[in-house]
């Protein structure tokens, strides 16, 4: 990191571009970016937005979605510490389990926070109806889930 101050802080509105670019870089779907961008966090230095992820809120249940951090600060910890913020968040606001779908992380997120496999028809009905679960995650997606701990 070599003294570059970072900084991983709630999403604003001018940030959703960046997002959005990030997002695209990684191969993750921006269907339900936008409509959910409030529960997002960014993670910058002084280029600005090096990493994301976000959350999308359902009644006691959310969907973790859209961690990406930029290929030149991969490796460093920072997408545990986006998860660790947006896990945070999460129970803070009471959200009692936290699913999320991946094609690429599935043993980062087993490792580094416990989360387990499910088949994708046994996660929460409310989570089920997220755009990630109709349309923009194709079934090939490993479903997770984790308990949440308040």
């Amino acid at each position: 990191m070599g003294g570059k101050i970072m900084d991983i802080q709630r999403a604003r509105d001018g940030d959703l571009q960046a997002v959005q670019d990030l997002l695209t870089l990684a191969h993750l779907p921006l269907d339900g970016v936008k409509e959910h961008f409030d529960h997002f966090f960014v993670l910058r230095d002084q280029r600005g937005v090096i990493g994301t992820v976000g959350l999308e809120l359902y009644d006691g249940v959310a969907l973790l979605r859209s961690l990406a951090v930029y290929p030149d600060y991969r490796g460093k910890g920072w997408g545990i510490e986006l998860t660790k913020a947006a896990l945070e968040e999460a129970r803070k606001r009471g959200i009692g389990q936290i699913f999320l779908l991946t094609e690429t992380a599935e043993e980062f997120f087993k490792k580094k926070f416990g989360f387990g496999n499910i088949s994708r028809e046994n996660a929460d009905p409310k989570v089920q109806v997220s755009v990630e679960f109709q349309s923009a995650c194709p079934e090939s997606c490993a479903c997770m889930s984790l308990e949440l701990q308040a």
